[in-house]
């Protein structure tokens, strides 16, 4: 029996219609590893000037605070501050003539030679002021740290020594309540022990006496910046006194220990 035309016309139009959706899903996009890629270099360029940017925020917010702290600060603390930096100016600028004064010296001849023993003599005094193997006096300050409420920690006195050295102090010694006198140099250690604390190998009591050679004026300058050492002591009940004498004697002296490692290069 002859198949039925509508059913044979159905049949067809469903095979006709299956290679139609073959075709959409072969037309499909695929999803490939390769289309989810790394950031590209335009991106990594735009995430490391964000970085730069912040960064340079970040400064100028730093600075903007440190102008707003001298803003507010008094005017005696801003002449303080200002005389500070005019008497640096000052000691490099003679330290800048002295050394080509030296240097014409050394040019010359005969007087060449002499000047140039002179110097290294002045040279080996100065050195042995800065290492301390040598007494020195001259202007400078006395000043006495005095226990209040709280004892006078030995951050206290390094902060003291660490002021003193950035107004130009070229000498330096502590005394404790006993007399026991310790020379600084670069290499001296201050650390609390007990109720005392210990400057070197010499455990110190209170009060302490700096004796500094140098400016008095522009040491005196930074002992008293707002928030500095002099704060830091009356802050906890404490006091501060600074004195200064006609003339300053730094006579303790340390012995110059030999290095164990290191070797001058020839």
């Amino acid at each position: 029996m002859a198949d039925d035309p509508d059913e044979v016309r159905e049949e067809s139009e469903e095979r006709s219609e299956e290679p139609a959706a073959g075709a959409d899903a072969e037309r499909a996009p695929v999803s490939r590893w390769w289309t989810h890629r790394l950031p590209t270099r335009s991106g990594v360029l735009i995430g490391v000037l964000l970085a730069l940017l912040g960064f340079a925020l970040a400064v100028q917010l730093k600075d903007r605070d440190s102008d707003q702290g001298l803003a507010a600060a008094r005017q005696e603390d801003l002449v303080r501050i200002l005389d500070d930096l005019d008497s640096r100016k000052e000691r490099l600028q003679h330290d800048i003539s002295d050394l080509n004064s030296k240097k014409q010296q050394l040019n010359s001849g005969e007087q060449g030679r002499k000047a140039a023993v002179d110097d290294a003599r002045q040279r080996a005094d100065e050195l042995g002021i800065l290492a301390g193997t040598l007494p020195a006096e001259g202007p400078g300050l006395s000043i006495v740290f005095r226990s209040g409420r709280d004892a006078v920690a030995a951050s206290v006195l390094l902060d003291a020594v660490e002021e003193l050295r950035g107004a130009g102090a070229e000498a330096m010694q502590v005394a404790g309540s006993d007399g026991r006198t310790v020379r600084v140099v670069a290499s001296t250690a201050f650390v609390d022990s007990g109720s005392g604390v210990s400057v070197g190998s010499a455990r110190l009591s209170a009060p302490y006496t700096v004796s500094v050679i140098g400016d008095p004026a522009t040491m005196q300058a930074a002992l008293n910046i707002p928030g500095g050492v002099v704060d830091t002591v009356r802050q906890s009940g404490g006091s501060v006194s600074v004195r200064e004498p006609s003339l300053v004697r730094v006579s303790a002296t340390r012995a110059t220990p030999s290095p164990r490692y290191a070797r001058p290069v020839s």
